[in-house]
């Protein structure tokens, strides 16, 4: 089982429902992208403005569906990096009932550091890596 040491808390909100009254599949992901945002944000590599130098891009997402969401259910979704790479890193998620601990879905994604200014991708800052892998405990990879 994977340990997570930031937890988000989500609320669900009746638009995010679909006609059966469980929240959309598509908002899972939404979820885990907000839990990332709010990651990146206490771990103090992003103030919240725009990412018109450095930022990430999402290379890859997966999405296992475990339980259904319903309308006024407290969520709270885990956040963490399991692998630094040169220009890439892998995170997990672990979308859970914040009352229960019943796993709801569980996630994962690939980001890249990429330059907007140049259009190009770039290695992680070694300050972002360093914070990250410091917070995770991680050893990191430095050849991609």
């Amino acid at each position: 089982m994977n340990r997570f040491r930031f937890y988000h808390p989500i609320e669900v909100r009746y638009g995010d429902l679909d006609p059966q009254g469980h929240l959309n599949n598509a908002k899972y992901m939404t979820y885990m992208e907000q839990a990332r945002i709010h990651y990146v944000k206490h771990l103090g590599l992003w103030e919240g403005g725009s990412f018109l130098s450095i930022g990430f891009i999402l290379a890859e997402a997966q999405i296992t569906f475990k339980a259904p969401v319903a309308f006024g259910q407290p969520v709270q979704v885990g956040v963490r990096v399991t692998r630094l790479g040169n220009k890439s890193l892998d995170m997990v998620y672990r979308m859970e009932d914040a009352q229960t601990g019943q796993e709801l879905a569980s996630g994962s994604s690939v980001l890249v550091t990429y330059d907007y200014r140049s259009g190009k991708t770039m290695p992680i800052p070694v300050s972002w890596r360093g914070t990250i892998a410091e917070f995770e405990n991680l050893q990191t990879e430095m050849a991609e």
